[in-house]
């Protein structure tokens, strides 16, 4: 049975409990067994960090030690994937730039704030992390990123004349990065495609 992690904490708004525990029932439901942490300190046990085949942080702002963030970038390097969804994983650690070098992008800006419509679209419908999925809309915070040119992208959104990426994998060392920049609150992420895009995600990711 893999094993996974689920982290949560930071910034209240984005109900990272509740997400924690939808992404820890769609885990269950794919046979892993998760544990499930408020702590950042649970990134400096290194016995359950070594069994780890996938990492799934839920931790908006906040500041990180460097005691807890260099197992956590050097579990991934080795092996372990990690797959988020937006501020809890790529606007955590503003001051940590080798973690967002590891994510492979940085939120910048949500104009508008949030129940803003936007329409995410398909890169590549043939795509296992996206096939099926067709494009849609939602009504939510739209992510304006810093992105790494590296990544993949899967998914994208208009800017006016810019495509910016809302599903991107990527790899750090043996470990494989997705993220995805939909998931404000846990009504967000329980949408379908939403769901099952990060379901994807934690399969394709996972060691």
């Amino acid at each position: 049975m893999k094993q996974a992690l689920v982290t949560w904490g930071g910034w209240d708004g984005h109900e990272p409990q509740q997400v924690a525990e939808l992404f820890a029932n769609v885990l269950r439901n794919e046979n892993f067994n998760v544990t499930i942490s408020d702590t950042l300190d649970t990134y400096t046990d290194e016995k359950l960090m070594a069994s780890l085949d996938l990492i799934v942080p839920i931790w908006t702002m906040s500041t990180i030690k460097q005691e807890q963030l260099r197992p956590l970038l050097d579990t991934v390097h080795a092996g372990c994937g990690i797959a988020g969804c937006h501020g809890g994983m790529s606007d955590s650690f503003r001051n940590e730039v080798e973690y967002q070098y590891m994510v492979g992008g940085q939120w910048v800006s949500h104009p508008g704030g949030d129940g803003v419509d936007y329409r995410v679209e398909m890169t590549d419908a043939a795509d296992p992390l996206t096939e099926g999925i067709g494009d849609f809309d939602v009504s939510s915070e739209k992510y304006y990123m810093h992105v790494d040119p590296a990544i993949k992208i899967h998914a994208t959104t208009n800017f006016d004349d810019v495509k910016m990426p809302v599903v991107w994998t990527k790899t750090w060392g043996q470990g494989r990065v997705y993220h995805n920049t939909l998931g404000h609150v846990a009504n967000i992420v329980a949408i379908p495609q939403v769901t099952e895009l990060m379901r994807r995600g934690f399969l394709w990711a996972a060691r």
